[in-house]
C-alpha cells in the first residue's frame, strides 16, 4: 500500500502544529512549508517569538520547507481582490495565495491534499464558514484542503470521502478560545509551543499606517524601505524624501546595518545620539530639518545648538543645528493620529 502524503500551511504557532500532528498520528506523512513575507517574524531573528517556532518540526519528525512569497505577497497588499481587514492586512487574499503556492508544491511532491491550522470562527476575516469555501474555490483547491481541528464541522473533504483519513480521528473545535487546542497539547505531549499573537505586521495600526503612507509616496519601494517601516521614528520631508530616528541602541544598530553609504547619515557629536537615515533624494535643504531632528532625539536636546556629523555618499562633514520644535516634529512626523472625540454632552 503506498504512503498517503499531505502538504501543510505551517506557521510553528499551536493551531499549525496540532493540525499536522493530528494527521501524522493516522500515518500520513506530511511535509509543511512555511511562507515568508515582509510582514511577519523573521526567520533569522526570532526575538519577537517566545519559542522556536520549528521546535516541533524537529521534535516530531516533519521537513518543513521555506518559501518566499516576495513580490507576490507586495502585489495583494497594494490591491487585495477582498480588501483589507481594519488595518493593511489583506487576510483572505494571503490565506489564497498560500494555498495556490501550496497546491504546486502538493502536485510536485504528489501529496493527496492540503491540511492549515485554521479554527472556524477563530479570525473575523478569514476563518468565516463562507470565507474558507471562498478562499477554497479561489485557490483551485474545493474539497481539497483538510482543516483537521475543525473538520466535524466543516463539509467532508474529498480526502475524508475517498478513505485516506478518518474523519472520527480529527475534530470540531470553533471559536475564539483556545482551550481546546491546550487541551489536546498536553495530551499529544506538545509543550514547546510559541504564545498566541497576531505575527503580521499588517494587523498593527501604526505599522499598516507607515505601510499605506509609502505606498502613496511610492507605489513600488525597495526592500529595505519595508524593512525600515520596522525601525525608529519616521518624518515625511518631501513626496521623495524621508527621514529616520532610532529610539534606542538596539535601533540604531539596526539603522547602520540598512546604511550602505549611499545618501545621508546623520550623528549628533559629543552626546548620546541617534543615528539618523535620510531615504529617497539626498535634497540639499533636508540637512538642516535632519540635523534639527537629530539634535531634538539626543542627549543634546536641551542645547541652543549642537554640532552634527553628515556622512553624504562618503564624505564626511559637520554642522550645527537647534534642536527640531515641537511644531516641526508635529508637521513631519508619520503616525496614526488619534481623532479627538468630542467632550459628553451633560444633560440637566
Amino acid at each position: 500500500m503506498s504512503t498517503v502524503r499531505a502538504v501543510a500551511l505551517y506557521s510553528g504557532g499551536l493551531d499549525s502544529t496540532l493540525a499536522v500532528l493530528t494527521v501524522m498520528r493516522q500515518g500520513i506523512e506530511v511535509k509543511a512549508v512555511t511562507f515568508l513575507n515582509h510582514f511577519g517574524c523573521e526567520i533569522s531573528d526570532r526575538s519577537s517569538c517566545s519559542k522556536n517556532p520549528f521546535a516541533a518540526a524537529s521534535r516530531f519528525g516533519f521537513e518543513v520547507k521555506l518559501c518566499h512569497l516576495s513580490d507576490k505577497f507586495i502585489d495583494i497588499v497594494k490591491n487585495p481582490k477582498f480588501g483589507h481587514g481594519k488595518n493593511m492586512n489583506p487576510c483572505m487574499d494571503c490565506r489564497i495565495l498560500m494555498l495556490r503556492e501550496a497546491r504546486e508544491f502538493m502536485e510536485m511532491t504528489g501529496a493527496s491534499f492540503i491540511i492549515t491550522g485554521e479554527v472556524l470562527g477563530q479570525r473575523p476575516m478569514s476563518q468565516r464558514r463562507d470565507a474558507l469555501n471562498i478562499i477554497d474555490r479561489e485557490a483551485g483547491l474545493r474539497g481539497a484542503v483538510l482543516r483537521p481541528l475543525s473538520a466535524k464541522v466543516l463539509k467532508p473533504t474529498l480526502a475524508e470521502e475517498a478513505g485516506l483519513i478518518d474523519r472520527q480521528l480529527l475534530h470540531g473545535f470553533s471559536g475564539r478560545s483556545r482551550k481546546p487546542q491546550m487541551a489536546l497539547a498536553a495530551e499529544i505531549g506538545l509543550t514547546d509551543y510559541p504564545a498566541p499573537a497576531g505575527g503580521c505586521l499588517l494587523t498593527e495600526p501604526n505599522y499598516a499606517f507607515r505601510l499605506k503612507e509609502l505606498l502613496d509616496h511610492d507605489p513600488d519601494p525597495a526592500l529595505p524601505d519595508l524593512h525600515l517601516l520596522r525601525l525608529g521614528r519616521h518624518f515625511r520631508f518631501s513626496s521623495r524624501t524621508k527621514i529616520i530616528v532610532g529610539r534606542d541602541r538596539e535601533e540604531n544598530e539596526a539603522l547602520l546595518k540598512h546604511y550602505d553609504g549611499v545618501g545621508l547619515m546623520l550623528r549628533v557629536v559629543g552626546y548620546g545620539s541617534p543615528v539618523t537615515l535620510v531615504r529617497g533624494d539626498s535634497e540639499e535643504d533636508v540637512v538642516p530639518v535632519a540635523a534639527s531632528i537629530c539634535v531634538r532625539y539626543s542627549d543634546g536636546r536641551s542645547l541652543s545648538r549642537a554640532d552634527v556629523k553628515v556622512v553624504h555618499d562618503g564624505r564626511e562633514y559637520n554642522t550645527e543645528a537647534p534642536p527640531a520644535s515641537d511644531d516641526l516634529i508635529g508637521r513631519l512626523k508619520i503616525e496614526k493620529k488619534s481623532v479627538p472625540q468630542d467632550p459628553p454632552q451633560v444633560i440637566a
